[in-house]
């Protein structure tokens, strides 16, 4: 009670005496924020592919970006074809299904409203349960609309909104590239990432994008290993496959890139040590900085309270009461500062979650590890001015004047 009545008396000193400790809760919880917003929406673009799921495509790049590299692979790597994706279907042991796609950005419109730059996916019918999409309403592409070329078209949640908000789009005619599609079914919303809709998007039977656009460009295979634990072992069986079909000799690098999910959280994982690492350096020069000024302003109290603690002492207050209040005063000041850095970092982290495509999510460990961690620094920090008051003789307390 004493403690928190000293800081009451001071509000000012106290929040000025706080900063220290209230940026460095801020920063450790906002980048702790970030970080877990980040998890959350990796894990979720795993998911995609599952633990058990891996693609194959023409070029891939994991980490910092090469452009050198890029334009060699560019050079080097062959287009992927229908009849490789056939190849390995035909003879893959380890994989349980095995689908392709072929992308391109095409215009959508009906009734005088258009829609650029919508990503059109030609797939085979097995990529539902590859790529794990959910149907909202209607189905999606079946064997029959891929034998015979249909044109039917399965719709992301933005083109309903566009097209057909507040009416039943099954059924209805869409244009597409200015060919008409019917739409057999709706995709579940995926939301935004990073400001950009992951709706935005029309499949059409593979067969079908073939047809229209021919298929030599923009091909990539999507394949879900036999169970987990054979996962690696399939990834090599489709390597060896692909090498094989292009004739690859022993020690010429692949042609083409093979990713899997763990590679995505490898890098990711890479990035958050980096990320990490920064911010407990910012965090400490801060907590360290906000520690000593707590231990001057505990020195300054100390001067100012002689009289008092000499009152205390004279009346029977033990040595180990007067460190008690001292410390408990320390660690108070610094655990208010350490509340008030959460605080601030709630409100950076809904304002940035809203206002920004940057994914944040407040963890609970961080408002714990925040609070705990700022109230041991007061408490490390205010052992020295604690003892000072504590060692002080009553009779000399008794007599100082201010």
């Amino acid at each position: 009670m004493v403690a928190a009545a000293s800081l009451r008396a001071a509000k000012l000193r106290s929040f000025l005496t706080l900063l220290g400790i209230i940026l460095a809760t801020t920063t450790l919880i906002a980048v702790m924020s970030v970080i877990e917003g980040m998890n959350q929406y990796i894990a979720k673009e795993v998911s995609d592919m599952g633990s058990e799921g891996f693609r194959i495509r023409r070029i891939v790049m994991i980490g910092e970006f090469d452009a050198k590299k890029y334009l060699q692979m560019e050079k080097r790597h062959p287009q992927m074809s229908r009849d490789e994706y056939e190849f390995i279907r035909g003879n893959a042991t380890l994989v349980r299904e095995i689908g392709m796609e072929a992308f391109r950005g095409v215009k959508v419109d009906l009734g005088g409203v258009s829609l650029e730059q919508v990503q059109m996916t030609g797939v085979t019918p097995n990529m539902a349960a590859i790529a794990s999409t959910k149907t909202e309403s209607g189905r999606f592409i079946s064997e029959s609309d891929q034998a015979r070329r249909l044109s039917v078209v399965f719709i992301g949640s933005d083109i309903r909104e566009k097209f057909f908000s507040g009416v039943d789009p099954i059924g209805k005619t869409l244009n597409v590239d200015g060919r008409p599609f019917e739409v057999i079914g709706v995709a579940k919303s995926l939301g935004n990432v990073f400001g950009q809709s992951r709706d935005k998007f029309v499949m059409v039977p593979a067969e079908t994008f073939f047809k229209m656009y021919s298929s030599r460009r923009g091909l990539g295979y999507n394949a879900l290993a036999i169970d987990q634990a054979h996962l690696e072992q399939a990834k090599d069986e489709v390597r060896s496959l692909l090498r094989a079909y292009r004739h690859l000799r022993p020690g010429q690098e692949d042609t083409f890139g093979i990713v899997a999910s763990e590679s995505l959280i490898g890098l990711w994982d890479k990035l958050t040590g980096t990320i990490a690492a920064t911010a407990v350096g910012v965090v400490s020069v801060f907590m360290v900085v906000g520690g000593v000024v707590i231990m001057n302003i505990m020195l300054a109290a100390v001067t100012e309270r002689t009289h008092e603690i000499g009152i205390r002492k004279s009346v029977g207050a033990r040595r180990s009461d007067i460190l008690q209040q001292f410390l408990v005063e320390a660690s108070l000041m610094s655990g208010a500062g350490g509340f008030i850095g959460v605080v601030a970092a709630w409100v950076v982290a809904v304002l940035v979650r809203n206002f920004t495509p940057v994914p944040m999510q407040v963890p609970l460990s961080s408002v714990v590890v925040g609070v705990g961690l700022s109230s041991a620094v007061g408490l490390f920090f205010g052992i020295f001015p604690a003892q000072r008051a504590a060692k002080l003789d009553p009779i000399e307390a008794l007599r100082y004047e201010k």
